[in-house]
């Protein structure tokens, strides 16, 4: 039996410009790619989940291009504990090379495959890809994590340069593939689920570059870059993103792409935050936790404008503009006084570009819990928010055409009173901590 490396796709669906793969190539053995569609997460899911869809067309394409250089994708489905021994009787595998992942799952299993596969005599081998810097690389004077954003990017900025962004040349090495017939998958119903209908975003956002500083914020223009799910899944390099922020100078952008490091340094750091309060004093608010306004929030019927606009959209879509991102979350968890928590879990569910640090960075930014450095009493005014980025009302009439007519639904809750409330709740919670 031929001695192979495997390189185990998870967060990087994409042959070029990966570093885990890269390296596997300039190993010693013959490299077999694989990836395992994984139960421990598939189970939690709906069955018309869409990320699934994308991940196993994305899969579809990966094995195409393989099978082009002769090789092909291993894909598996069950748990990956179960997996693995299933697979060492297969083949004699010397090393396996993955990406490192930072949520807590990913770190779990991690744990556990290097301690089995290190039991087997295998050697295990995991790169940073999907961020520029990771775990330690940005830290204060005093070798502790940055909490705010502002300096942690001033200094991940300055820390930027070339090397961080060169591509990892993985074409040059296809050679060292396993050469091997095809390989059967499993399909979508086998595994339970359905083929989405929902439309995914290409990559497609230089010509958005130029004008996101000025657009980014109104989400009636088509202003935005939609990267979120590829580099979720990676089939979007962040160092090519990161190049091409720099090449446009766009620096607004750029910070985003910081903003979403800041947030997966702080889950790394801090894994407590993925499931409660950053400022631990913030889990002694009395939330209120009403189930008929969570219903009314969910599905887009508060009498608020923006606040409806935004939950049908991500409803339709599996998407939601940023901006309306940060007023739904204000609205959940100020003005209904319901658990961040609770809208955590609806987006988790619903968007596409589901990311587990953005998510709960976002989400614990919106209660005022988490790494901000504003204090609790930001309450965003849905009105206002309106006058300044959709004056027009364009953006709430697409998503909620019966908007000025007697069929809209009226406001749940009153602006100035739910303001009031919240303060005097938090107040009460923070000052007793």
């Amino acid at each position: 039996m031929t001695s192979i490396s495997i390189f185990w796709f998870r967060r990087d669906l994409r042959l070029a410009d990966n570093a885990a793969l890269y390296h596997a190539l300039k190993g010693d053995y013959p490299v077999l790619p694989l990836f395992i569609f994984d139960q421990n997460i598939l189970d939690k899911l709906p069955k018309d989940d869409a990320r699934v869809t994308f991940i196993y067309e994305t899969i579809e394409e990966l094995k195409k291009e393989l099978q082009q250089q002769g090789s092909d994708l291993l894909v598996k489905y069950g748990k990956p504990e179960k997996i693995w021994p299933e697979i060492l009787k297969g083949y004699q595998v010397k090393e396996v090379y993955t990406n490192h992942d930072y949520e807590p799952y990913a770190r779990e299993r991690d744990d556990n495959m290097a301690e089995f596969l290190t039991s087997e005599k295998i050697v295990f081998k995991t790169y940073k890809d999907q961020v520029i810097f990771e775990k330690n690389e940005i830290l204060k004077a005093d070798k502790t994590p940055y909490t705010v954003f502002t300096p942690f990017y001033k200094q991940w900025h300055a820390k930027l340069n070339d090397f961080y962004i060169k591509a990892y040349p993985t074409k040059k090495y296809f050679k060292n593939l396993l050469q091997t017939k095809h390989l059967s998958s499993p399909d979508l119903k086998e595994m339970g689920f359905e083929k989405s209908k929902l439309d995914f975003p290409k990559i497609n956002y230089k010509n958005k570059l130029d004008d996101y500083a000025k657009e980014r914020d109104f989400p009636a223009l088509d202003g935005t870059t939609h990267i979120g799910l590829h580099l979720r899944f990676g089939t979007l390099s962040i160092r090519k993103a990161v190049k091409d922020a720099l090449e446009a100078k766009s620096n607004v952008w750029l910070s985003e792409l910081a903003w979403r490091e800041f947030y997966m340094t702080i889950l790394w750091h801090f894994s407590y935050s993925a499931f409660d309060s950053f400022k631990k004093q913030y889990d002694k608010i009395k939330w209120r936790n009403n189930e008929e306004e969570f219903k009314a929030w969910r599905e887009g019927n508060t009498g608020y404008p923006i606040v409806d606009a935004g939950m049908r959209q991500l409803n339709q879509t599996g998407w939601m503009h940023n901006r309306v991102r940060m007023i739904v979350g204000s609205f959940l968890t100020k003005h209904l006084l319901i658990d961040w928590r609770w809208g955590e879990t609806y987006f988790a569910e619903k968007l596409l570009d589901y990311e587990m640090a953005s998510n709960v960075g976002g989400w614990q930014w919106a209660a005022g819990s988490g790494n901000d450095a504003a204090p609790y009493f930001r309450v965003f005014n849905p009105e206002l928010q309106t006058k300044r980025f959709d004056p027009k009302f364009e953006y709430i009439k697409k998503w909620v055409p019966e908007f000025g007519t007697k069929k809209y639904t009226q406001p749940i809750v009153e602006h100035t009173f739910a303001r009031e409330r919240v303060l005097k709740v938090f107040k009460e919670a923070l000052s007793n901590s």
